[in-house]
């Protein structure tokens, strides 16, 4: 029998961030080696980042990123994992799957490997709930559907924008809670999918985070972080912030859970919390902002949505901090560059 082709083979990208060799594909092979990876190669450019044999790849370092933005190129961060938001620029692809080159393949409790993208695959193409939540979780899962109780008029469901893995062994914790807790591992395998109900907000991780490019791709900026940045380690987050604000306004899902990959090393506490501090207060202001968030009517496009956003981080959040206009000028710069890259969306946020 003939073996079935990969999901989406021809219509996803793999987004990696990285400072190293890709020795770490080499126990992806049997998931990845079918589709098109993007490495954004980070730090030095005139390192040689190895990948091995048999990939069908393209690397951008930081020359390429200046070459390819000129001016623009400043609002893509440097000496930060960031910079992976590069590669959903210049992807092509309608869904992007975005890894971390320290996650490694993870095993079910059956002992079987998980094939992350295939279920990230499978979470972005189903429909999302986010108006009345299903007790079964995801309602559209084998041996599962909608419970007693829930309305019939919402269950079609909206399209899924965002679908966010997490992670077995080192889990995504700030620097105060690893500080606290050195030895703890995640051993709990919960074998759910569900989506995150409107009007919440959620901290995203972008070390297993799938997403489709064509319904929310120009909001996914990982912001200004590392490199002459007052802030590190909120990249993800911050993109997390706003993609659901936006998903919100214009009606689309965000999904957690499955797929876990295997976290291999906990990056080093004290480092993390030398980037994360500022962050750590700033949050307590960044949250109620977020919530509180109101777009217009007419903001019905991603880039109308972003750029009001970013007006908005202007006003309100400017004067906890200046970083916060540099960073809402950024988001500017981001989306004026999205738009070149991206010629199909003409510059003021509307699809052609």
């Amino acid at each position: 029998m003939a073996k079935a082709s990969p999901l989406l083979k021809d219509e996803l990208d793999i987004v990696i961030p990285t400072i190293r060799n890709l020795d770490f594909l080499e126990m992806w092979r049997p998931f990845f080696e079918p589709y098109h990876l993007i490495i954004v190669q980070d730090g030095d450019p005139s390192k040689v980042i190895k990948v091995p044999e048999g990939f069908d790849y393209e690397l951008y370092n930081r020359n390429d990123i200046n070459k390819i933005l000129g001016p623009k190129a400043s609002c893509i961060s440097f000496k930060d994992s960031a910079c992976r938001c590069f590669g959903y620029m210049v992807s092509k692809k309608k869904y992007i799957y975005t890894i971390d080159d320290d996650c490694f393949v993870a095993k079910d409790p059956s002992g079987k490997e998980i094939n992350a993208l295939e279920q990230h695959i499978k979470n972005l193409l189903c429909p999302s709930t986010p108006f009345f939540f299903n007790t079964l979780y995801d309602p559209y899962r084998d041996g599962a559907d909608f419970v007693r109780g829930y309305p019939f008029s919402l269950r079609e469901g909206v399209p899924t924008a965002v679908s966010h893995g997490l992670w077995l062994n080192i889990p995504d914790y700030d620097a105060p809670t690893q500080l606290v807790k050195p030895l703890e591992r995640n051993t709990r395998y919960v074998d759910a999918v569900m989506t995150i109900p409107k009007g919440t907000l959620f901290p995203m991780c972008g070390m297993n985070l799938a997403f489709d490019r064509e319904l929310i791709g120009p909001a996914m900026y990982f912001g200004l972080m590392g490199d002459g940045q007052p802030i590190g380690r909120y990249d993800d987050m911050w993109a997390g912030w706003c993609i659901k604000v936006i998903c919100d306004h214009l009606g689309m899902g965000v999904k957690t859970g499955l797929p876990y990959i295997w976290h291999s090393k906990a990056s080093n506490p004290f480092v993390n919390l030398k980037k994360e501090y500022k962050g750590i207060y700033w949050q307590e202001e960044l949250i109620p902002f977020f919530q509180s968030v109101a777009l217009p009517k007419d903001c019905n496009s991603v880039q109308k949505c972003y750029l009001q956003l970013s007006k908005q981080v202007k006003a309100k959040l400017g004067k906890v901090d200046d970083y916060f206009n540099k960073l809402a000028d950024a988001m500017i710069t981001w989306i004026e560059a999205w738009d070149e890259l991206n010629p199909s969306t003409t510059p003021n946020g509307t699809s052609k």
